[in-house]
């Protein structure tokens, strides 16, 4: 017999042991209370049209009850995806481990674009939205300046804002940020360049966000969209396992649309164009050059992602004009760097010591 045949027997043993899996986890299911995201308590300290600045605090159940960093941390997530995945459970959250670490934390929360914000631009998002929260961070702390980390597609804003606004930032920091947009082993890129961006918004408006995520999971999609289901029934009897599995379900389906001329604008500007890194990109009046980026810079990096290849983050320093730039690799993924066992011990800690050891 081939060595890749199994015998009836066993095939039937193995069904009958899934679906008795399957079904004895159900009950669980039904039974799970909400999912809740977001564990660390914050404020909304300020407000414009859908953007809140939020100002996160230590409770008594953290190691450090009050900042060591007296220069503010100013959070800058994706508009993609929502930023709670940053404060996903007890024990899974980079922005309690960023508090515990000394520091100050402020986050951006761009909100739920809907029809009437079609026409926002990365103008907008830059020079408006960001720029006040900016200003409001500085006003409530009595700070001259923040320090910036930017996270992903927020690590692409965060570095166009530090060009136009060098003077605001104190240290900037850059996790699994997009820098050159056209890598070989980029797949986000090879997709892009020949998507026809203008038919698109024109079409659609505001460019829903299940389209963007049916996108991301088609990258990997044997086990984004099949194995991943296939796992979970071995976790479904596992009533604490399977409520971190619907965690991670929930943020990664709660996706926001777009607005759809600053998606128009990434798109062709970045992805198809690579204009940050060839000094043709403009945003509003600003003509964003990276060499006006001499802050000290720390760019972190995951060995592993799949979304954004380290190649493209790494040629940050071949275009920043800092004396004093670092990198930082983690040894996993995309997510993973968020939420593991191992980037809760390595990465937070490592940024937060990172911005003490840069008064």
């Amino acid at each position: 017999m081939p060595p890749f045949q199994m015998p009836a027997e066993a095939i039937a043993d193995e069904v009958k042991n899934f679906q008795e899996k399957l079904m004895g986890g159900v009950s669980n299911l039904l039974d799970m209370p909400e999912v809740r995201v977001g564990i660390t308590p914050h404020e909304v300290v300020y407000q414009e049209d859908k953007v809140r600045l939020l100002h996160y605090y230590c409770d008594e159940t953290s190691a450090q009850a009050e900042p060591r960093n007296p220069i503010p941390l100013v959070v800058v997530y994706a508009l993609i995806n929502r930023p709670y995945m940053l404060d996903l459970q007890e024990g899974r959250s980079t922005l309690r481990c960023l508090l515990e670490a000394g520091q100050d934390v402020y986050l951006v929360d761009w909100g739920y674009p809907e029809a009437a914000e079609r026409f926002l631009t990365l103008d907008d998002y830059l020079n408006d939205y960001l720029d006040l929260c900016i200003d409001k961070v500085c006003e409530v702390t009595g700070s001259n300046q923040v320090n910036l980390l930017g996270i992903c597609q927020g690590g692409t804003f965060s570095l166009c804002y530090s060009a136009m606004h060098p003077e605001k930032i104190k240290n900037l920091v850059t996790m699994v940020t997009p820098v050159d947009f056209q890598t070989p082993d980029s797949h986000l890129s090879h997709w892009a360049q020949n998507v026809d961006i203008d038919l698109l918004v024109d079409t659609l408006g505001n460019i829903p966000g299940a389209l963007l995520n049916w996108t991301f999971l088609n990258l990997k999609p044997y086990q984004l969209m099949g194995q991943k289901y296939l796992n979970m029934v071995d976790m479904m009897s596992d009533k604490t396992l399977l409520q971190n599995f619907m965690r991670m379900e929930k943020w990664i389906f709660d996706s926001p649309d777009q607005a759809g001329e600053t998606f128009r604008q990434f798109i062709k500007d970045f992805y198809q164009a690579n204009r940050l890194i060839n000094n043709t990109l403009q945003i509003g009046d600003y003509q964003v050059d990276l060499a006006n980026i001499t802050m000290p810079v720390l760019n972190v990096y995951a060995e592993q992602d799949h979304l954004v290849p380290p190649s493209s983050s790494k040629a940050l320093k071949h275009y920043v004009k800092s004396d004093d730039y670092d990198e930082l690799v983690f040894q996993g993924g995309h997510i993973g760097i968020y939420v593991s066992g191992k980037a809760q011990k390595m990465i937070a800690p490592a940024i937060g010591a990172w911005l003490s050891e840069h008064p």
